[in-house]
């Protein structure tokens, strides 16, 4: 095991001694919201500048444990682990929902960390990543990137975006992790993955690997 994943087992061991300890916050007899019930909670606290002060304020504290594997502020230091830095905020928040659900699969150790956050807490990390920037990191720009960028227009543009920003249901990809990317878009196209798209499949079953290389070079160059 790497130093680097070393920390990270270690951080989050110590953060589920933690929650194990420590009353969370919202921890009472009632239900947990649904999901459709958080992403009002969030919409309400973006539109309004004093809630979303202090929601990032918290977000910051509670999101501390993500950083031993996504980085601080969301930029991670391992290339095969995704940045969250800049991505969008309803996006996260669904993300979070369905690992909690179960309909998203990772480590046991990632899964365990996002069960264990009430729900106003991914709320708040949801809200402090989707507003942290993107560390820019040396990139090839040449003959790789600009073979990427033609596929990316041919393939990704009408649901990613042209600067690849994504949406409220679709992930950001600008600055994203090349070698995240790499594997995510070999599983979509092996459908080995837990996650199953019907359209990123299609998009990804006659893609070679030097061309998903390229696609991720480019991505990897958007600001």
């Amino acid at each position: 095991m790497s130093l680097i994943r070393l920390s990270c087992a270690l951080g989050l061991l110590c953060f589920a001694a933690a929650t194990a300890a420590t009353p969370v916050r919202g921890a009472d007899k009632s239900p947990p919201p649904a999901p459709a019930a958080m992403h009002e909670r969030l919409d309400q606290i973006s539109q309004d500048p004093a809630s979303l002060a202090e929601a990032v304020q918290r977000g910051q504290k509670a999101a501390s444990v993500c950083r031993h594997c996504h980085g601080t502020g969301g930029n991670s230091v391992m290339p095969d682990v995704p940045n969250l830095a800049s991505q969008n905020a309803a996006y996260l928040l669904e993300q979070m929902n369905k690992f909690v659900s179960g309909q998203r699969k990772s480590s046991a150790f990632m899964e365990g960390l996002i069960k264990a956050l009430p729900p106003e807490d991914r709320i708040d990390i949801a809200l402090y990543l989707s507003r942290q920037p993107v560390a820019r990191k040396p990139v090839d720009a040449g003959a790789q990137s600009a073979a990427g960028k033609q596929m990316y227009d041919k393939l990704c543009v009408s649901c990613h975006g042209a600067n690849g920003s994504g949406s409220r249901k679709i992930p950001r990809l600008a600055g994203q992790q090349g070698e995240y990317v790499i594997d995510s878009l070999q599983r979509y196209r092996s459908g080995s993955g837990e996650r199953i798209d019907p359209r990123m499949a299609a998009y990804t079953r006659n893609l070679n690997d030097a061309q998903i290389r390229q696609l991720a070079a480019y991505l990897a160059s958007l600001e």
